[in-house]
């Protein structure tokens, strides 16, 4: 074990002078040199093997040979969202995909044949839905997302776009849509938006963002973002079948990072509903 869970414990075991001990002085004094936020890294790692370890250890063993995930979840790269945790997930519940913003490209943005553009999302709903058997699948944004602040304030002040940045390169290029809905309602207000595509119409529907204007412009650029993302995954030709089947459903999840709320999209009431 790595002695460097507090200073008497670790002076104590250093002056023993025994080659284990000499060995944990050398990691002591390896960890010592690192970043504090690497440092806290690789002591969480050792906590976890102390605590954690051996229970999922044994998780890991029971769904090894018969994974039974249920879900693909693509939500954000942001550290205040712990999907696993607000949703109460355990091993082997659902494949997570992480990535600026929550984005899947779209069809057309993903190309055809030759000129196909190989990205994590596009191949993650292969691996999960037509490779893994997923029959749901999940996009989920949240409060306060910087990618989202980042789309709004390229818009707002587009000199400021910086052409060796690949995040502003991203969330232009996957966010353009997104924005675009937000600029419709702001100048025609709470009104109902159309999310469609002729891949999959079953998967059309439409919805009211914030009817009471109760959320701050990125925040109601962040649900748009969320819907349109539905609607990037059904204009894929790959998943048609599914769709068609009637063995694929698409929804649309938001968590307030400040309350803890998370909220469902509902296609019948066309807007995100508290889920209590």
């Amino acid at each position: 074990m790595v002695a460097f869970i507090g200073k008497r414990a670790t002076n104590a075991l250093v002056e023993t002078g025994s080659p284990r001990t000499v060995g944990i002085r050398r990691r002591c004094f390896f960890l010592h040199t690192l970043p504090v936020s690497m440092n806290r890294v690789l002591r969480g790692v050792v906590k976890f093997r102390q605590t954690l370890r051996k229970e999922l250890v044994k998780q890991f063993e029971e769904i090894s040979n018969h994974p039974k995930p249920t879900a693909v979840m693509f939500t954000c790269m942001d550290s205040r969202m712990l999907p696993t945790h607000f949703t109460q997930s355990y091993v082997g519940d659902m494949f997570v995909v992480r990535n600026a913003g929550n984005m899947i490209p779209d069809a057309p943005h993903y190309g055809t044949s030759s000129e196909i553009s190989i990205t994590t999302e596009p191949a993650a709903l292969e691996l999960a839905v037509t490779r893994g058997g997923i029959r749901h699948i999940i996009v989920c944004g949240h409060s306060d997302c910087k990618a989202m602040n980042l789309l709004h304030s390229l818009h707002q002040c587009p000199k400021n776009f910086d052409m060796d940045s690949p995040m502003d390169h991203w969330v232009r290029r996957n966010g353009f849509r997104s924005m675009k809905r937000l600029n419709e309602r702001l100048h025609k207000g709470a009104k109902i938006m159309k999310f469609e595509t002729d891949i999959a119409p079953s998967q059309n529907f439409e919805a009211i963002i914030d009817p009471f204007d109760k959320l701050p412009v990125e925040d109601k650029l962040s649900q748009i973002n969320v819907l349109q993302q539905l609607e990037n995954i059904a204009s894929h030709e790959f998943l048609k079948q599914y769709f068609e089947s009637g063995n694929l459903f698409l929804h649309g999840m938001w968590f307030d990072i400040y309350s803890g709320d998370d909220y469902l999209f509902s296609k019948d009431k066309k807007r995100f509903i508290l889920i209590d």
